[in-house]
């Protein structure tokens, strides 16, 4: 497929996007009007320095200001944490989101992929710390994962990341989709504690303001910070981004709701899928994995050769095809989890055609 990402609605017709996972409570009412007041700083340059922004996500997660640097989407961080560090073998586990590799790449270095398996929910194991060895130079975890939805334990990422720091490997840690699973797991807390960490995070997803362009990162190494900064333009946020993004760190009730929300819907959405006979991975994020497939003599057997993707495109409903995910294949398909109105539409459509 042409497309790497999930989203691509300028090339087909779409009623309704469940390709990409974007909150569907919509954007809060006061980051609309930050967006609309934007517009009169548009004669001005945006602070180089995101002075405003920085104080307040640093209030909004109880970290100093100087942990941060902000980018035009944690897709810019990570091609900046790349060129920033140069690592010459970088570890991803895969299925995971393709914005990893296409970082890793631009630096040039051997790339390992860690396998997860399906049978093990597509979750790390113990035989994940051997591809750790001592020439490793930098890992990427995402928390939630994406395109499953799995959570890791709070334990088991420190038990990773001291592992790492014994070692001298730099570990980036995406929690993009973490507010939609409570803040318990969290790592913004231990920031301090490991100084390996380069914590992602972005705007766009709890915020559902793809278009704005915003991400951060948080990091207690200033030196690696202090190298990460110079592979950022100067003004890479727009006056738009720093004032939604200001905004967006007050809104701790709408996150909270948000939560509720999507476990209520994200519940109702699988339930519906497993009752037509889908495999539905679990996830704690505001999407699902799923795969159509049966037993077949201890063997695992794909769906039709039809795809579920083809036909519900062909009726206006896009979702992610996982094909070229490394790790999965033909038949897995990531479903965004959205209102209640929209999720009846997309299973009263599947149950049509299966």
């Amino acid at each position: 497929m042409a497309m790497i990402h999930g989203g691509d609605i300028y090339r087909n017709y779409v009623k309704s996007d469940f390709s990409v996972n974007i909150n569907p409570l919509g954007i809060p009412e006061k980051v609309k009007t930050a967006l609309c007041d934007a517009v009169a700083m548009c004669g001005r340059y945006p602070d180089p320095e995101a002075e405003a922004l920085k104080r307040a996500v640093a209030a909004m997660l109880a970290v100093p200001e100087e942990y941060f640097l902000f980018g035009n989407g944690a897709s810019e961080l990570f091609i900046a944490i790349m060129h920033g560090i140069k690592p010459k073998k970088t570890v991803i586990p895969v299925p995971s989101f393709y914005g990893y590799e296409y970082a890793a790449e631009a630096v040039g270095g051997e790339i390992v992929y860690y396998e997860m398996r399906r049978e093990d929910a597509f979750g790390l194991t113990q035989d994940f710390y051997s591809v750790l060895t001592e020439d490793v130079e930098l890992l990427f975890l995402a928390n939630p994962n994406n395109p499953t939805g799995k959570l890791m334990r709070k334990e088991e990422i420190i038990r990773i990341l001291e592992y790492c720091k014994d070692r001298g490997i730099s570990v980036v840690l995406d929690e993009c989709f973490i507010e939609f699973c409570g803040w318990k797991t969290s790592m913004i807390p231990e920031c301090a504690r490991f100084d390996n960490l380069i914590l992602v995070r972005a705007f766009t997803k709890i915020f559902s303001i793809p278009g704005v362009r915003l991400g951060y990162l948080a990091c207690s190494d200033s030196a690696l910070l202090r190298r990460i900064k110079r592979q950022l333009p100067e003004w890479n946020l727009s006056v738009f981004a720093q004032e939604a993004g200001r905004v967006c760190a007050g809104q701790a009730d709408f996150i909270a709701e948000t939560e509720s929300y999507i476990r209520r819907e994200r519940e109702y959405l699988v339930s519906g899928l497993r009752d037509m006979g889908y495999t539905v991975y679990p996830s704690e994020a505001n999407f699902v994995l799923i795969c159509r497939e049966e037993a077949l003599h201890g063997e695992w057997r794909e769906e039709p050769h039809e795809k579920l993707y083809d036909k519900l495109l062909a009726r206006g409903i896009l979702i992610r095809d996982c094909e070229n995910f490394r790790g999965l294949g033909r038949g897995y398909y990531r479903i965004a989890v959205k209102s209640r109105a929209e999720n009846d539409i997309l299973l009263n459509m599947i149950a049509t055609e299966i």
